[in-house]
Parts: structure tokens; sequence; C-alpha cells
């Protein structure tokens, strides 16, 4: 039987630290700390609920961070 793919690392990050901070600025230190994928959202775009491990999501209103959480 073939291994299992290793599932991308997630970073040891607090995405609560992101909430506030400019788009840009949030994305720029999300890429620095690690996370493969970082995904920008708008506040209330319809996403699917499946889990990616090593994701960041960024739900962003006028270029400010208002919710952030790992998947």
């Amino acid at each position: 039987m073939a291994p299992l793919p290793q599932q991308p690392r997630t970073p040891d990050d607090a995405p609560e630290e992101y909430v506030g901070l400019a788009a840009d600025v949030a994305e720029r230190r999300a890429r620095d700390r690690g996370w493969s994928t970082v995904r920008r959202l708008s506040p209330d775009a319809i996403i699917t609920m499946e889990f990616m491990a090593g994701r960041l999501n960024l739900a962003v209103r006028d270029g400010e961070v208002v919710r952030c959480w790992k998947g």
C-alpha cells in the first residue's frame, strides 16, 4: 500500500492577531510565518466548509481584516 501524502504543516500562529491589520500586511505576515496558502475573502463570501491544512483565511472589508481562521 502506498504511504499517505504528507499534509502541509500548519504554522503555530494565532489567527486572532491578524484582525485589524491591513489586508496586504496580514497576507505578507502570514506567508512569512509559513502559511502555504493565504485566501482573501469578503466577509459575506459563500465558501465550502472543506478544511485545508496550511491555509489561512482572511475576511477583508475595506482593506482591513475583520475575521481570520485556519483551514
